[in-house]
């Protein structure tokens, strides 16, 4: 009988291995973060990588960033990679203007946008699924359609210039389309619902009485809005611009 205790105590004690496995709510936490670091960081490390090395016939087809002999390690650091694209012109400018486009069509979807989350967040709660609803229907269709239905309404006989030169209000259609304003509206029309979003789910949270205490002791509206429910709101406006900035650049 106790040979049969003992045998059984050892089935059930802990292998050396499952002490160091995360359980429970660590384990939950590191799946996103080993995914993270599957598909993002690293492969962000392998293109770092190879920008320090130099191009070669080979596989694969860049030479070593470092190397180990006699006991020492010698780095092979090449940076005329970083030297090329600091001396041409026109990669610099590329960026640059990425940067712009990115920067102003964040400030537009932050300015659109808010009004937009505010409207939601302070509507009839039943309300607010349907407008939220609204809000992510066009995400639901693909970016190519979208990118066509603007074309269509901002070319040269498209339904905007129609409709200005039939109210009389223009003679000769806009230039729009292959310039900066047409790039401008198709970033905020596809990012705009990543920058209500989060404003929505930060302004939803607002304690109302701290603005019904405000108007009791004398301030206006906009002052309320201004001094409370803005700085109230600062951590949604840093989630929406991130999730647009972010992206924006990368296009």
């Amino acid at each position: 009988m106790g040979r049969r205790q003992r045998r059984g105590t050892a089935i059930m004690k802990p292998s050396k291995l499952a002490r160091y496995l995360p359980t429970g709510r660590h384990a939950v936490i590191g799946i996103p973060f080993l995914w993270l670091f599957m598909f993002f960081l690293l492969p962000f490390i392998i293109v770092l990588k190879i920008s320090f090395a130099e191009a070669d016939v080979a596989i694969p087809p860049y030479t070593e960033i470092y190397q180990w002999a006699d006991n020492k390690l010698t780095l092979l650091l090449n940076f005329g990679n970083y030297i090329f694209l600091s001396e041409d012109a026109l990669y610099l400018s590329a960026y640059l203007g990425s940067l712009q486009i990115a920067f102003f069509s964040t400030l537009l979807c932050l300015l659109i946008g808010y009004p937009m989350a505010y409207a939601i967040a302070r509507a009839p709660k039943e309300h607010q699924t349907v407008l939220l609803l609204l809000i992510m229907m066009p995400t639901w269709t693909a970016i190519l359609i979208r990118v066509y239905a603007w074309m269509g309404i901002l070319g040269n006989n498209g339904l905007l210039n129609s409709l200005l030169m039939g109210i009389g209000l223009i003679d000769t259609p806009l230039q729009i389309l292959n310039t900066n304003t047409a790039v401008y509206i198709g970033v905020v029309y596809s990012y705009l619902p990543f920058m209500i979003l989060p404003l929505y789910a930060n302004l939803v949270k607002h304690d109302l009485s701290l603005l019904e205490a405000a108007s009791d002791l004398g301030s206006s509206n906009f002052n309320n809005f201004w001094k409370i429910t803005v700085p109230l709101s600062k951590n949604g406006i840093i989630a929406g611009s991130m999730l647009v900035f972010i992206p924006v650049v990368g296009e």
